[in-house]
């Protein structure tokens, strides 16, 4: 906590301003302090029994007095002596122990030197250590094992402590007090205190034998740690649970052998606290062991627990049986006392006793407890004081503290005999506290403590337990956890503090009521909730000084040292004081106290208690009764440190430069004595009265209480800046200043919400009772300066004291100001800050006034009304019952009343009023047409009056009031300063679009639902969230009230439970455009909406595939029915209609596949096959005819069987069911060979033309596009709209950045540039227009990707699953043709000088001709070449076939099936063929045989001939080409692998006959049927077909058709070769 602050001397002076040094012993009145001169300021002082050591500014240390271990003895030994072993160190703290010294560096190392006979130097192997020598604290648990940065350091007799900058304490030295687990002293090296791992320990202390911390307590902050539920250094576990018969009895009784050990030949028993709060950060220390001598009696300990096997535990015969006879309970009782007596009466008991008596949890004790709560049953839970328990009590005393405020406000202090103890209880019956805590607190605290213990209530059930146990709220609110505000936790000095001790305790130095030495740290449970902020240790005494300025002393007080006569001193007592003084520094000596401590005026007093040393006699043993005032310390100017060891007191003094130094002492005791007034409030009024009052005094306490703490831990933090620093860096009211303001305008808001409420009213009476008739303690709190002021004024006046403290904060920090010079940054960041405080007290005084008003407004109001607007944050601005403001229009009679708050406008009438919030609330002036009227317009979401006032003077005054009054209710009530400012000046104007929340009224759609997000002037405007009560919910956009833009739906649909959910499009409050919607029932819809209903593309997706019908629909709505083109996936009867739709029924012609194969085309009528119609089945036999229901043949009709046989005639019946036939049966002529044997029926006729399918998908295109009809519009609108689209839907996706990856962004914003589209296309154009498609139907966020998506989807649905049937193959590639014309449509409508299909552009040749040489002959090649053909395949096929073309292959390979199941078996058994073989069976000619191969190493150029077995050789490369033909998509690139592989073939060629060499179609054939049966291609059947069907038509007689004619040929030869 006290982090060193180097400062600097003050200005150029000699530096004799700053640390004078002075020192004295005793305090008898001859005594004047004698100064010791020194080059440099003092900055610290630390005495040892006969020597001292001064760190002085720049980090050097001298060192004074006997200093026997130094080789040369020193001349003069008061003469200071500088140790220059640590020059060119910089030192920042030094340390004297007895007869040792240490210091750290600035880098945290350390260095030690002086007496080390016990190892409390820390360096092996030397008696004495004569100059400052480096100590390694090393960290061995890490690895590699880290040196350790110490923070400060303590030294006693025969021990050191260091803390470590991670807050950990590390020992080394002799003694129990060292806190280790060892057996073995000294302890050379420095070892980590482990009981106090994970603690934050804020200050160590060593007295000559003990050791004292202060370590913060585990707030909210140290709750992730886990509990520890092991003990840590046996291993065993704290806490067992043990199952009896009908109870469980849960014990924390562990007892760690390690705990107790002998030291130094002395038995000093020590318990562990092995459940210290420590090993259980859940706070829960109400439950904590020791607390009072009844908490542990009723902890009981189960059989089965380690502690119950003590060393000899057994030697006093506890039965196990958890039952004894009362007999045995008596019995055990007595021979508990025995020992007990034996105890105290200074012998040392018999080894088993001792070592119970030292169990902190007495094991044994435990469970006989446990014993009787279970023989007794459950009476003893409510009256266990009738067992006779006191004498176990008073055994247990000594070796657990209780805290004060037991069940009977018991102290927990154990006299030297029991009649001491008695009387000592008879004394706090008498409600003496220990302290100046309230004691109604105490005792709340220790009636909860009792409520959970759980051990005795063992048959009482565990909720019971729990609903006892829970603590009641009244504490809580006033003992906040952590800082006052979260984030000042860690710059604040933390106030929650416990002391702990440990080490020897013959004294009672250790404060746990008892002489027993502790070996490990053990906390000391009086000293919680005191808030410590420095311990002190003298040779045997401990001090505590509080954050109230209050001194705790306990230990040895043989000359009075602990500044109070009262025994016994073995826990902490309050050193008596005068009232109003302030103790902010204490040291301690071997036998004396020093206390630094603010009077009455600015300059620090100091006080003494303890020895008196007279000169000649050295050893005397008179002292003090009380603190005594040295009375030469108003001489020493300002004293910021005192200092005290052996016999030696000393001062650190400044003198006041520039009254800086008197500032900033009178700023830290202003905040001191204003920390003890409200803490005096806090104990004296408010907890009595919390005690009787109600709930907003909870608040207003509990924010009382945050600003007290707030300023305690300030207080704690100017102290410690006086201790060290002493400069303005690092005042935390500068730095923090937000802090302070926000904590004490949250405050006074309390207040006036308090006083508003007419809470002052309400606490006369109880304030009455209990303060009585006199309010002299009322009036003294409050600093009421009236004659016989009222209860409920004087309260106002409390209540509102620390708002003065804002004027102290404002002046003090200005008097400091002037300490700097003007243009400094100091005096600049003080001026600042006094001018915020100023500020914040005019704002407040001004708050004050306006909750005055507004209560004396309640006070006169009618009171019906009164309830119902009466809000404690709600104040009064304007109101018009002087008739100032009426409403227009009104009835003669009516009574219209306007009342303006800072929160809404009320309108009351006679007897009923309404209330307009004012974040909705818009008020405009009508401009005065010579009417004559001053009129005002105010707007609701549901109302629009006119207020007329009388005067244009009122309607400028309520104009002005309203606008003020929305525009700080719009801003949030905190910046109501602006209001300040800006009041008189300009006129102020809320803006007109706002977020805000409001629930609806009216009839209507609204009625009832709460909107919550932006408006604009009255209506919902841009985003917002509308909920209705019956659990609709709509998220999304609104304009002009209505939804409109992209928004969800949430409508809860009771019957189901569930809730139906739309996502998309909406305009004028209708869904519309496209959207998805998920039925509850489980369907969904995705597509096109217009007035809310499905209008135009949809899919609509019902039930899961298990489910009882799944079946999906995609194709034309027309208001909410399936009506256009449109494909149904009946999924359970496994058919698939593509075909037209009226109404939700299939109506019009039509194609039905089913999973069996069957195929049917023709007419539908009210959803059945109804008319002329087409069936075939899988094996080819075909119906042609009439038909009357699905599947059911109903008149005429030609049946034609697989192989050409036919019956023609009349049908009827179900196909597949036996049909009843009335005709004749034909078996067409064996030779008639000019007809086909078969007749093959014309499919296609009877369904629907690929022009008409998906008509509704493309007008949707236009439609985007911005024409009503396809093709007429506008071309400039047309990219206006698509600019639109994209940027939109960019935005909308960067509120969701996770729906799309980095590439689909950057092809958007390649998008947003719109490529040129007007004027002549040149092969340059043309590129960049198929760029530019390319990257367009990319992203669906583009219309012509969003087409081109949908028809993607359209497709699959059609042809995937079912829809995979042969017969559809011819629909499938019309389709895919028409889908090309149409968009080619599209995009000649964007580009509209693109040449349309089969149209030309010219090769721009000039320019070719440009880039050669003029005389080159290639230039003259070049320019007969004709231009690009222009069609719509080259430029889409690219884009639209890669993603159809799983589909669409489908149905190629299923229709060529037969022919490529002859083609694979034709080039299986060729493939067997050696390559010599192969050629020569194909009749390729002998010249083209490859001779040879050449070998790997083909440089040598060694030929090899070709083997007659090798296989694969040949043409290897030219196989390879052709081969990829199964990689590519669209025609244009399987024909560009044909031409490769063409290439190939006569490079090869070439090579082999080494020269040019020109085909023919003879020479060819062959050496290229040889590569298409070497590539084995699988279905190139298929690809033949894709490619004939799909082809550019211009290039037909090309090269390219030609190449493919001859790939063709080779097909047809391969299926019709006959192996010879």
């Amino acid at each position: 906590m006290f982090l060193v602050d180097q400062y600097l001397s003050s200005g150029d002076d000699s530096g004799g301003e700053r640390g004078l040094l002075h020192t004295w012993k005793g305090y008898s009145c001859s005594v004047t302090p004698e100064r010791l001169l020194l080059p440099r300021p003092v900055l610290q002082v630390s005495l040892g029994t006969r020597h001292g050591v001064l760190l002085v500014e720049g980090g050097q240390v001298y060192s004074f007095g006997e200093l026997p271990w130094k080789q040369s003895q020193v001349p003069e030994p008061e003469k200071p002596t500088l140790e220059s072993a640590l020059s060119g160190q910089r030192v920042v703290a030094v340390a004297a122990g007895s007869f040792h010294s240490g210091a750290v560096t600035e880098d945290g190392g350390l260095h030690m030197w002086g007496d080390n006979g016990s190892g409390q130097c820390g360096l092996s192997g030397l008696s004495t250590v004569p100059n400052p020598t480096p100590v390694a604290v090393v960290d061995s648990d890490t690895s590699p094992p880290q040196s350790v940065p110490v923070l400060e350091l303590a030294c006693g007799e025969q021990h050191t402590l260091a803390l470590s900058a991670q807050r950990e304490v590390w020992a080394w030295g002799s003694g129990c007090q060292l806190g280790l687990n060892v057996t073995v002293f000294p302890v050379w090296k420095p070892q980590k205190v482990e009981h106090l791992a994970g603690r934050y320990v804020l200050q160590v202390a060593c007295g000559a034998s003990h050791s004292l911390a202060l370590v913060r307590c585990l707030g909210p902050q140290d709750t992730h740690r886990p509990p520890v539920d092991k003990c840590r250094q046996c291993n065993q576990l704290l806490y067992t649970m043990t199952d009896k018969e009908d109870h469980v009895i849960i014990s924390d009784g562990h007892y760690c052998p390690l705990g107790v050990e002998l030291t130094e030949d002395e038995v000093s028993p020590v318990p562990d606290k092995g459940a210290e709060p420590s090993s259980d950060p859940t706070h829960h220390q109400d439950l904590d062991k020791e607390e009072s001598a009844l908490t542990n009696g009723a902890l009981p300990v189960s059989d089965s627990d380690p502690s119950t096997q003590l060393k000899g535990g057994a030697a006093l015969g506890v039965k196990s049986s958890p039952y004894p006879d009362e007999q045995a309970v008596k019995d055990y009782l007595k021979k508990l006392s025995e020992v007990e007596q034996n105890n105290f009466s200074g012998q040392h008991p018999v080894p088993s006793a001792g070592g119970l008596a030292s169990s902190t949890h007495g094991s044994t004790l435990n469970s006989l407890v446990a014993s009787c709560a279970s023989a007794v049953g459950e009476r003893v839970a409510s009256t266990y004081e009738a067992l006779s328990l006191k004498k176990m009590m008073n055994f247990y005393l000594p070796s657990g503290a209780a805290r004060p405020g037991g069940p009977a406000g018991l102290t927990g202090v154990v006299g030297d005999n029991n009649a001491e103890r008695v009387r000592q209880e008879d004394s706090m019956q008498a409600k003496k506290s220990s302290s100046t805590g309230d004691i109604r607190e105490e005792e709340a605290e220790g009636l909860r403590r009792r409520l959970s213990l759980p051990g005795l209530l063992s048959q009482v059930s565990p909720r019971l337990l729990r609903k006892a146990g829970r603590p009641r709220m009244r504490a809580v609110a006033l003992t906040p956890l952590g800082g006052a505000v979260p984030e000042a936790q860690e710059v604040f000095p933390t106030l929650q503090t416990e002391v702990w001790s440990w080490g020897h305790c013959e004294h009672g130095q250790l404060g746990h009521g008892d002489s027993l030495a502790r070996l490990q740290p053990q906390c000391i449970k009086s000293l919680n909730k005191k808030e410590v902020v420095r311990v002190a240790a003298g040779a045997h005494h401990s001090l505590a000084l509080t954050a109230q300025s209050q001194v705790f002393s306990w230990g040895s007080n043989s000359c009075g040292q602990l500044g109070h006569m009262d025994s016994p001193s073995t826990v902490p007592r309050l050193a008596k004081m005068s009232e109003g003084i302030r103790v902010w520094d204490v040291s301690a000596g071997e036998r004396h106290t020093l206390l630094l401590a603010d009077g009455d005026c600015i300059q620090p007093i100091i006080y003494y208690s303890g020895q008196q040393v007279k000169e000649g006699a050295e050893e005397s043993h008179s002292g003090t009764q009380q603190p005594v005032l040295l009375p030469f310390c108003m001489n020493l100017r300002y004293v910021s440190n005192v200092f005290a060891g052996g016999q030696r007191c000393v001062a650190l003094s400044d003198r006041n430069v520039m009254g800086f130094i008197a500032s900033l002492h009178e700023l830290a005791s202003a905040e001191r004595k204003f920390y003890c007034k409200l803490c005096n409030i806090k104990t004296q009024i408010l907890r009595p009265l919390l005690e009787l009052a109600l709930g907003l005094l909870q608040t207003l306490a509990g924010r009382f209480s945050l600003l007290c703490h707030l300023t305690g831990q300030h207080a704690a933090s100017l102290t410690a800046n006086l201790r060290r620093g002493r400069d303005v860096k690092s005042l935390l009211i500068l730095d923090h200043a937000g802090i302070f303001l926000d904590s004490y305008h949250e405050y006074c808001s309390n207040v006036g919400n308090f006083q508003v409420m007419g809470g002052f009213q309400t606490l006369t009476k109880p304030s009455l009772d209990f303060f009585g008739k006199s309010p002299e303690l009322l009036q003294k709190l409050s600093e009421c300066s009236e004659e016989n002021p009222t209860m409920a004024d004087l309260l106002v006046a409390l209540f509102y004291l620390p708002t003065r403290h804002l004027h102290e904060y404002g002046r003090l920090l200005l008097k400091l100001a002037t300490c700097f010079e003007v243009c400094s940054s100091d005096y600049q960041r003080l001026q600042d800050s006094c001018s915020k405080f100023e500020a914040l007290a005019l704002l407040l005084k001004r708050k004050r006034k306006d909750a005055d008003y507004t209560f004396h407004f309640w006070k006169s109001f009618p009171g019906k009304m009164t309830d119902s607007l009466r809000k404690p944050h709600r104040r009064l601005i304007c109101e018009s019952s002087n008739k100032a403001l009426t409403l227009q229009n009104a009835g003669r009679f009516s009574v219209n009343w306007f009342i303006l708050f800072n929160d809404a406008l009320v309108h009351a009438q006679f007897s009923t009023h309404h209330v307009f919030p004012l974040a909705t609330l818009w008020v405009e002036p009508i401009p005065e047409e010579n009417n004559g009227l001053y009129g005002l317009k105010v707007i609701t979401p549901e109302e629009t009056f006119t207020l007329l006032a009388s005067s244009p003077m009122e309607k400028a005054k309520w104009l002005r009031s309203i606008n003020q009054a929305v525009d700080q209710a719009l801003s949030g009530a905190g910046q109501d300063t602006a209001a300040v400012s800006s009041g008189s000046g300009q006129k102020l104007e809320p803006p007109i679009s706002r977020t805000a929340s409001y629930t609806f009224y009216k009839d209507g759609r609204l009625k009832e639902a709460t909107y919550e997000g932006r408006w604009l002037a009255g209506k919902p405007n841009g985003r917002g969230v509308l909920k209705w009560p019956d659990g609709r919910i709509y998220t999304g956009t609104f304009k002009n009230g209505l939804e409109d833009g992209f928004g969800e739906f949430v409508a809860p649909i009771k019957t189901l439970n569930k809730n139906d959910h739309y996502q998309g499009h909406w305009k004028d409050g209708k869904m519309h455009g496209l959207g998805t919607y998920r039925y509850a029932s489980g369907e969904v819809y995705d597509g096109s909406f217009q007035d809310s209903m499905r209008h135009g593309h949809g899919i609509l997706r019902s039930g899961k595939l298990n489910t009882s019908s799944p079946s999906v629909f995609i194709g034309q709505w027309l208001q909410d029915k399936k009506t256009g083109y449109g494909v149904f996936d009946d999924i359970t009867k496994g058919e698939k209609y593509m075909g037209m739709w009226q109404d939700h029924l299939r109506q019009g012609t039509g194609v039905v596949v089913t999973q069996f194969g069957l195929y049917y085309e023709g007419a539908f009528k009210d959803n059945k096959m109804m008319g002329t119609g087409i069936l075939l089945s899988e094996d080819d036999t075909t119906y042609e005819g009439e038909f009357s229901d699905d599947w059911t043949l109903n008149g005429k009709g030609v049946l034609t069987m697989a192989n050409g046989d036919y019956l023609e005639g009349s049908f009827s019946g179900e196909w597949g069911s036996g049909l009843k036939v009335a005709g004749s049966y034909f078996k067409p002529h064996l030779f008639d060979t000019d007809k086909d044997k078969t007749r093959p029926v014309k499919l296609g006729r009877m369904c629907v033309c690929a022009e008409d399918k998906w008509r509704a998908v493309f007008e949707e295109c236009w439609s985007q596009l911005g024409c009503e009809v396809p093709g007429q519009g506008d071309n400039w609108k047309a990219w206006e709209n698509i600019a639109v689209a994209l940027t939109t839907s960019r935005r909308h996706i960067e509120d969701s950045p996770e729906m799309l990856s980095r590439s689909h962004s950057r092809t958007l914003e390649s998008l947003e540039v719109i490529p040129q589209h007007v004027g002549l296309i040149n092969m340059e154009r043309y590129h960049t227009i198929r760029l530019y498609l390319l990257k367009a139907c990319d992203t669906p966020l583009h219309p012509l990707g969003r087409l081109v998506e949908t028809l993607v989807a359209v497709y699959r649905m059609t042809y995937v699953g079912v829809g995979a049937n042969r017969r559809l193959l011819p629909q499938a590639v019309n389709e895919i043709k028409s889908y090309l014309n149409r968009i080619f449509q599209i995009v000649r409508f964007l580009f509209p000088d693109l040449p349309e299909e089969g149209g030309l552009i010219p090769e721009p040749t000039t320019s070719l001709q440009d880039k050669k040489e003029p005389g080159s002959t290639d230039a003259s090649l070049e320019s007969p070449k004709p231009g690009r053909v222009v069609s719509s395949s080259a430029l889409l096929l690219p884009v639209l076939l890669p993603r159809l073309y799983p589909p669409l292959f489908t149905l190629y390979a299923l229709d060529k099936e037969r022919e490529d199941d002859v083609y694979w078996e034709c080039v299986l058994r060729l493939n067997k063929q050696p390559d010599l073989a192969l050629l020569a069976f194909l009749g390729v000619q002998q010249k083209f045989w490859p001779v040879s191969i050449s070998d790997s190493m083909p440089a040598l150029g060694e030929k090899q001939p070709v083997l007659s077995s090798t296989k694969d050789a040949c043409f290897a490369s030219a196989v390879e080409t052709l081969q990829q033909i199964s990689t590519t998509f669209t025609p244009s690139d399987k024909l560009q692998v044909i031409q490769l592989t063409f290439e190939e073939i006569t490079q090869e060629v070439q090579s082999l006959l080494k020269q040019d060499f020109l085909w023919s179609m003879d020479d060819l054939f062959p050496v290229f049927l040889y590569v298409v049966l070497r590539a084995r291609i699988r279905n190139l059947g298929s690809e033949v077909s894709l490619i004939e069907d799909l082809m550019d038509p211009c290039v037909q007689h090309g090269e390219h058709g030609i190449m493919f004619t001859t790939l063709k040929a080779c097909y047809y030869q391969i299926q019709h070769e006959k192996i010879t």
